[in-house]
Formats: structure tokens, C-alpha cells, sequence
């Protein structure tokens, strides 16, 4: 069973605080299993957008934790408004999550995409 959106949430906000940086929800979704996406924002200007992983990257149903990949790195915040609004009226019930932090090092497991950059 996979951990619930609101708990996960929730832990990924108090590790920012504790890492001395800054985390808000800024959309809240559904509270079992709600996607979560989260916007990263930089000191130097630029965002990286995390969205959840495909599920080709789970390697079995026992495999419940949350993988998440980079749709957008680098950006400006206009291209990341665009995408989550296009996400939103995808899946109204997402979860839209802010960090400001230089690095996401082990906040939450990043997968690599195959696929080049997408904008």
C-alpha cells in the first residue's frame, strides 16, 4: 500500500524546514492518492518542475514508494505556471507542493527519464 498523499506531503514539507529551507502547499489534492507535483525554486531564478514517475519505473506492485521524474529543469516560472495548469485541468485532485532549496538531494527518489528535456 502506498503511502497517502497528505502524509507524504506532509514529511516532505517538515525535511525542507528542518534542512533550513522553504516549503508550501500550494494546491491541495486528494488526500489517498492525489499526484503530487513539486516546484522547486532556486536562489538563482530558475525552477525544476518533479512530477510523478510512469509507472514503468515501479519494478512490482510491492514496490510502493513514490518516484517522481524531472519534467522541467532550469525554467523560468512562466513555463512551470503553464504546465501545472495544464495538469490541473488533467487532474483537478493533484497536489501542487513549493520548495526553495538550492538541491533536492534525498527529499524524495528522483528516476531518470529516457526521454530528452521537455518544454
Amino acid at each position: 500500500m502506498r503511502l497517502k498523499s497528505d502524509i507524504f506531503v506532509s514529511s516532505l514539507l517538515r525535511r525542507v524546514f528542518a534542512l533550513g529551507g522553504y516549503a508550501a502547499v500550494l494546491r491541495k489534492g486528494a488526500q489517498e492518492a492525489g499526484a503530487i507535483f513539486i516546484r522547486q525554486r532556486s536562489r538563482f531564478g530558475v525552477e525544476t518542475l518533479y512530477a510523478p514517475a510512469p509507472q514503468n519505473f515501479f519494478e512490482d506492485e510491492a514496490d510502493t514508494g513514490r518516484k517522481f521524474e524531472i519534467r522541467m529543469q532550469n525554467t523560468d516560472a512562466d513555463h512551470i505556471d503553464s504546465a501545472l495548469s495544464s495538469e490541473i485541468r488533467f487532474d483537478p485532485d493533484c497536489w501542487i507542493v513549493e520548495i526553495e532549496l538550492d538541491a533536492c538531494d534525498g527529499l524524495f527518489e528522483v528516476v531518470a527519464a529516457d526521454v530528452g528535456p521537455r518544454r
